[in-house]
């Protein structure tokens, strides 16, 4: 089974303002563990990017002015192609897929249904009622490490967020209890004869 898991970064926090996206950062899941594909574009975004978003991702309106819009064939077309029919992983989905869906429609295209993607964030909240649910959050309750993360990049998220997913699905039980299995078979086998 295949799956993206998929962050942004953007300019602030309303696409209803007119504000745009300025990365995205794709990791490719199969059986809930990474294939080490991935796909990662800086974005001019057409308009300038909000203090808050330059002090909280590093990102500034020189580091875009140069990147390709998002209606640019090696943006919006390598993207859809990365995702291809695939479900798509987001924490807080409902933020990345509004924004996803308002570049999409600039550009007269059909917009992903909210059934396409899994929240991380619902998934968490199922997992641990009553606790905290943002990625650091998650990262913390399951000992991934958040060092070298000053900053918040698409990709850097992303990858966090496929670490975090494994946990959400019972991943270190499964190889838990794979690797028990093995060791059992193994154990099984090389047991040697006691002589009658």
């Amino acid at each position: 089974m295949r799956e993206i898991v998929f962050d942004t970064e953007t300019t602030g926090l309303d696409h209803k303002q007119g504000d745009r996206i300025v990365e995205v950062g794709c990791i490719e899941l199969v059986n809930y563990l990474p294939t080490g594909r991935q796909f990662q574009i800086y974005i001019n975004p057409g308009r300038p990017v909000s203090e808050a978003t330059v002090r909280v991702t590093g990102i500034t309106n020189e580091i875009l002015r140069s990147k390709p819009m998002f209606s640019h064939p090696d943006v919006v077309d390598r993207l859809m192609a990365f995702f291809g029919e695939d479900p798509i992983v987001a924490h807080n989905a409902e933020f990345d897929r509004a924004f996803l869906n308002a570049e999409l429609e600039l550009l007269g295209r059909a917009v992903l249904p909210r059934e396409r993607f899994i929240d991380t964030l619902v998934l968490a909240r199922e997992h641990r009622p009553g606790s905290p649910a943002s990625l650091d959050a998650v990262c913390k309750r399951f000992n991934i490490s958040i060092e070298g993360r000053e900053l918040h990049g698409a990709l850097k998220d992303a990858r966090l967020l496929a670490m975090a997913y494994l946990e959400l699905r019972g991943g270190r039980e499964r190889a838990f209890d794979f690797a028990s299995i093995n060791a059992i078979t193994t154990q099984a086998v090389h047991i040697p004869r006691t002589p009658r």
